[in-house]
């Protein structure tokens, strides 16, 4: 049997095993892109709605948010307060989808 005949054979006995494989190193390949827009709406709207929100939130006070992709920062007035702050995070997270280590919450100036 040739090298052409044994290449031939393994190919037909692997042929879905090598296909899938195929397809998913053609999968990783592909650029990723990543947008913390929901289907709501821009950033920006999210970032406001998002604000809006928090600053209704009792305890919170005024609050300023801002929303990238590798996190969310959180400045507000409420933020010495642990319980507070524990709340903002659990309110965020459940937003934006972010985990806790992407989220920085921080007393707002003056305040």
């Amino acid at each position: 049997m040739t090298a052409e005949g044994k290449l031939k054979k393994i190919l037909e006995k692997y042929r879905y095993p090598l296909l899938i494989l195929l397809l998913g190193a053609a999968l990783m390949l592909l650029p990723r892109t990543h947008s913390n827009a929901t289907a709501g709406g821009s950033t920006d709207e999210n970032e406001l709605r998002l604000q809006e929100l928090l600053s209704a939130a009792e305890g919170v006070g005024e609050a300023r948010v801002l929303v990238s992709d590798s996190g969310v920062l959180v400045v507000c007035r409420g933020a010495d307060s642990a319980q507070t702050k524990l709340e903002i995070l659990r309110a965020v997270s459940s937003c934006t989808g972010f985990g806790s280590d992407k989220i920085t919450i921080l007393k707002l100036a003056g305040s």
